[in-house]
């Protein structure tokens, strides 16, 4: 087992509900990443980029889906939280029935279309 796969069934509940829905979602529609266990969370890669993560905030009790291009996307930017941060933004889950899966398989395929566009927005 992956260590991130491991990280993710040893979280208690409802971050393990969240984050095991929210990794079949992201691995059914992109077989192609690879989940890895980068800075003590969860992380996909494709193509052997950054493109995704996982980031489980048990005092504040929500999981975010944190988009590695966000400075370039363009899709419910209005639901996309950027507090306390510079660059990445992310989808935030309280309860695993926040979960909206078209929104975030939109804004997935749209991070997934900027895979090559670089972490900063550049002029």
């Amino acid at each position: 087992m992956k260590p991130a796969e491991e990280y993710i069934l040893n979280q208690p509940e409802p971050f393990k509900s969240i984050l095991m829905h929210l990794q079949i979602l992201i691995e059914n529609r992109f077989p192609e990443v690879d989940l890895q266990f980068k800075w003590k969370i969860p992380f996909y890669y494709l193509d052997s980029k950054p493109f995704c993560y996982l980031n489980p905030s048990k005092k504040k009790g929500y999981v975010d889906v944190v988009f590695w291009v966000s400075a370039h996307l363009t899709k419910y930017n209005e639901l996309l939280i950027s507090e306390n941060r510079k660059v990445v933004k992310s989808l935030r889950y309280f309860k695993l029935e926040d979960i909206r899966e078209e929104i975030l398989l939109s804004v997935l395929e749209e991070a997934h279309q900027l895979k090559d566009k670089g972490f900063y927005k550049r002029k």
